[in-house]
């Protein structure tokens, strides 16, 4: 078949550009002379039906052979074709949204016809990530209104598919908007709640700003890709289960923006309530508990911040048909010793199975959350919901449900171990008296944490602890001498992560 003058055969260029679809071309290809093409410039390809907007690279040497277009790999995914298939090229179509976002990047609000015609772009992978950052960035900073956040969660739960439950009446959840390192409660309260009965279908996300998400701790334990279909079976066999959202198409778009926000270290007050919120409301759950840590170093700074965004999800929620209960807790500190997704998952299962030191702190938090969540049940009040939740770690019903859970969704994996391990030592003595969650994230992530699963760290020493100069406050986890490094050298720079006030 001859190729027509806007045609071009695929060159696979077996390059990873994320969720952004790149074409690579030739300087002197005739398409991109004709048609005016620049670097940078979003061309539309198509074939046998399907179409992309890719942003366009120019070659000047001979990456791309002559007649050929070079696609990224997600490209070639989304156009589904193969090696040398014919594509055609064309300018990319005018997208009538970004009009809209230009709008909101001058102060504008966005009716709700408005919300939902741009969030449809971004999750037909219309908008490049410069524009969905320009998008994000115009939302940040306190930008949206009330009903702009109502209207951003509801497009987001409609672009997407969504789960229910029939003959369930009640659906619960429990999200926690981050912030405190080591804070894994999720894999607990979903033990321990469903072990007494109650259906909780939980997806999360991965990491957006921090060292673990809770699909990135789930993931060092078992099976978190599951599909609908998955899902529904697992639910149906356990009353609940741990999957990535990211897996499936709830809300598809919600994970396009995390992943521009992680890029930016960006979360926005209104699209961090759309964003969780939406999840909840697309896996078809009713009832949901929001952890809000709050301290000078936690995402969430003062109550007042926190009483703010507790209104916001509550009203939010109720406007969307879901019944939000929000609780303020301790941020000043990270909770357990583990920070990143293996050394949390192992915080999880000392929990769990009840070990001679497990984190104390992660299991009681673990408890009242579960307490309240018994609460919105069946109204008996948080203190009966919490010795109920105690009573199931402590026989260990929560841990064979968790097992149970694991095994639906293909198995428990045994943990990993960190290449490289390194204690960090206290340079003078005397008592704790503050941990920069900040600072200790930063450093776990440096490390390798999420995309290292066993990079992390493990706290050996937390406030109120007495230290002596030279003993060990954390061990450093990771997976290769240069992320070692780096991590290292950021330890030792600037504020200093563990606060000590010297003994007099």
């Amino acid at each position: 078949m001859v190729a027509s003058s806007s045609q071009l055969r695929v060159f696979k260029m077996g390059i990873n550009t994320h969720q952004e679809p790149v074409v690579y071309m030739r300087g002197d290809c005739d398409v991109c002379l004709s048609e005016g093409f620049a670097a940078s410039s979003r061309v539309g390809i198509s074939s046998q039906g399907r179409s992309i907007i890719a942003t366009l690279n120019i070659s000047s040497d001979e990456t791309v052979p002559k007649g050929y277009a070079g696609l990224s790999d997600i490209a070639i995914e989304r156009l589904g074709v193969a090696q040398s298939d014919l594509v055609s090229v064309h300018h990319a179509p005018y997208i009538e949204s970004l009009s809209l976002v230009r709008r909101k990047v001058f102060g504008h609000s966005l009716l709700p016809a408005e919300m939902a015609r741009i969030v449809s772009d971004i999750s037909a992978h219309k908008y490049s990530d410069v524009e969905i950052a320009c998008f994000l960035s115009a939302c940040a900073g306190g930008r949206l209104g009330f009903d702009e956040i109502v209207a951003l969660t509801q497009a987001m739960v409609n672009c997407g598919q969504q789960l229910d439950w029939p003959g369930v009446d009640r659906v619960f959840d429990k999200h926690c908007v981050g912030g405190l390192p080591g804070n894994r409660t999720t894999p607990l309260v979903v033990s321990i709640v469903s072990a007494a009965g109650l259906v909780m279908p939980k997806t999360s996300s991965r990491a957006i700003t921090s060292p673990a998400g809770t699909a990135d701790t789930m993931e060092a334990l078992t099976n978190v890709r599951l599909g609908l279909n998955e899902i529904r079976r697992v639910v149906r066999e356990t009353g609940a289960c741990l999957a990535w959202g990211g897996a499936m198409n709830l809300s598809p778009a919600d994970d396009l923006l995390i992943r521009i926000e992680r890029a930016l270290d960006l979360d926005g007050e209104g699209q961090l309530v759309a964003s969780v919120l939406s999840k909840k409301i697309a896996a078809g759950s009713t009832h949901a508990v929001i952890d809000i840590p709050v301290g000078e170093t936690a995402k969430v700074r003062t109550p007042g911040d926190a009483d703010r965004l507790a209104s916001l999800f509550t009203s939010v929620g109720a406007a969307c048909g879901l019944k939000v209960r929000c609780i303020a807790t301790d941020g000043s500190k990270p909770v357990g010793a583990g920070i990143g997704p293996t050394e949390e998952a192992r915080d999880v299962l000392a929990v769990l199975q009840g070990k001679r030191g497990a984190p104390e702190d992660l299991r009681s938090r673990a408890i009242m959350l579960a307490g309240h969540l018994f609460d919105l049940a069946d109204g008996l009040g948080v203190k009966e919901g919490m010795i109920k939740a105690e009573r199931l770690l402590q026989n260990g019903s929560a841990w064979e449900q968790f097992k149970r859970i694991t095994k639906a969704q293909g198995g428990l994996k045994s943990l990993g171990e960190a290449r490289f391990r390194r204690p960090v030592l206290s340079s003078e003595s005397g008592t704790i008296v503050s941990i920069d969650n900040r600072r200790l994230a930063r450093v776990a992530k440096l490390a390798g944490a999420p995309a290292s699963s066993t990079a992390g760290l493990r706290l050996l020493a937390t406030v109120g602890d007495r230290v002596t100069k030279g003993e060990p406050l954390y061990e450093l986890l990771s997976d290769s001498p240069g992320q070692q490094d780096y991590a290292l050298a950021f330890n030792d720079m600037g504020p200093a992560i563990f606060t000590v006030k010297r003994e007099e």
